[in-house]
């Protein structure tokens, strides 16, 4: 059938929503557009033409509900988290697996002197350590250590299974993890410090709300509050009040939207935790020693916007650091602001995050903006119909993956090793 268009292209994620909400409101336009209208014509005619035997096979509330444009993502991002996502439509769900091996670009602010939870700027405050000796040509120094090849341990918010259950099940209970959640190794092919930010000239802020009870224990114990180097950090709980007093009142730019469930599992009371499809189980064996590291070259030069935050009459007193980093698959920026923080004998977290490019897209060049799909089919749709051309003329794009008779392929071998990719990849702060 001509004029049928599928294939993969990609979004500007704005913050505050997850991947899984960008998905819902491309199908919201996408499927009572003319551009897709062919496409979901196709899949109609081959569902009317299915024999019997197949109509059965299918589940009876897959066939009830409505036909709408297929669509899926190649690598989540958090709700905190701005920049590229990658969406195959139609077929082009079938090539998503390659997005999550291939090399990602980041841009992320890391603020200094106190720890979340979450390791980020959306979590609960486990502990508050002095910054004062954070100076940029400090950060500098220890920022070599984490080029070239290094190992890391992931955030107790991710979707890594220990013994059958999610890590993010393990921080919202408030339970200690039962094994030592073990370091994997990482490459960064480059990072780089881009601006510094002294305290209160910038505008983000550490959260206000104080963990308690159950998580503060569990926080000492699995976030490895204690390894931070020189003074012990002081751990929330045994902060005066004339402290508690002084702290500042959460940005508004790190509120986030209520998704359900199953696309972005909540975190501890009403955080939602990081969105995964699919989850990494892992052994308790002994950490690998430290491969030695490699000698990376300088990030490349990005047309994406810089990340700002105005600063304001109550601004945080303490420095940040604007990084740009290119790394590869399953790496996570929340990870590098705790673990950057106690390298600098503080403590750190992520307070800002944009992906600026994955793969061949890249912000600026050949993204779809997520502003333009309400200014509607005239505007978006020759934007989307030109990226899944181009996608299709460097790419073999089947049929749905369906042979002359409407029937679906088998699975290939190469399936199996595609979903497993999948499963390893998924849990990252991208995804």
């Amino acid at each position: 059938m001509a004029n049928i268009v599928e294939g993969v292209f990609a979004i500007h994620k704005p913050p505050g929503i997850t991947s899984a909400q960008v998905i819902r409101d491309a199908q919201s336009h996408f499927t009572p557009s003319s551009l897709f209208a062919p496409w979901l014509q196709r899949e109609s005619d081959i569902k009317t033409a299915e024999s019997n035997n197949q109509r059965n096979k299918r589940r009876s509330w897959k066939s009830k509900q409505p036909l709408q444009v297929k669509i899926g993502h190649g690598g989540t991002l958090d709700p905190l988290a701005t920049g590229v996502l990658i969406l195959g439509v139609g077929s082009g769900t079938k090539a998503l697996p390659q997005f999550l091996t291939c090399t990602k670009s980041y841009e992320t602010v890391v603020l200094f002197g106190a720890a979340t939870d979450t390791y980020d700027c959306e979590g609960k405050v486990v502990g508050r350590k002095a910054y004062g000796h954070v100076t940029r040509e400090l950060v500098e120094e220890k920022l070599r250590a984490f080029r070239g090849e290094f190992m890391q341990r992931p955030p107790i918010f991710s979707a890594i299974r220990v013994q059958g259950k999610h890590l993010y099940e393990y921080a919202r209970e408030g339970k200690e993890v039962p094994v030592e959640i073990q370091e994997r190794k990482m490459n960064v092919e480059a990072m780089e410090m881009v601006e510094w930010l002294e305290g209160g000239s910038h505008g983000f802020k550490w959260p206000v709300e104080e963990a308690e009870g159950a998580v503060k224990n569990m926080a000492e114990k699995v976030l490895h509050l204690s390894d931070v180097k020189g003074e012990a950090a002081e751990v929330v709980g045994e902060v005066g009040e004339s402290a508690k007093r002084k702290r500042e009142p959460a940005s508004s730019s790190s509120e986030v939207t209520d998704t359900p469930a199953e696309s972005s599992p909540k975190r501890i009371k009403s955080s939602p935790a990081p969105e995964n499809d699919a989850a990494t189980a892992i052994k308790a064996e002994p950490a690998e020693s430290s491969p030695k590291r490699i000698k990376s070259s300088p990030a490349p030069e990005s047309d994406a916007p810089a990340i700002k935050a105005e600063p304001t009459e109550t601004s945080c007193p303490a420095p940040a650091a604007r990084i740009r980093m290119t790394v590869s698959s399953g790496f996570y920026v929340r990870s590098l602001a705790h673990d950057l923080g106690a390298a600098v004998g503080s403590l750190g977290l992520m307070a800002h995050l944009v992906r600026t490019r994955q793969g061949e897209f890249e912000l600026g060049r050949n993204v779809l903006e997520y502003s333009d799909l309400k200014e509607g089919e005239g505007v978006w749709g020759k934007k989307v119909e030109g990226m899944l051309r181009d996608w299709q003329g460097g790419h073999e794009v089947s049929e749905g993956g369906r042979d002359r008779g409407g029937r679906r392929h088998e699975r290939s071998a190469a399936k199996p090793a595609a979903r497993a990719a999948v499963r390893r990849n998924s849990s990252s702060d991208d995804g």
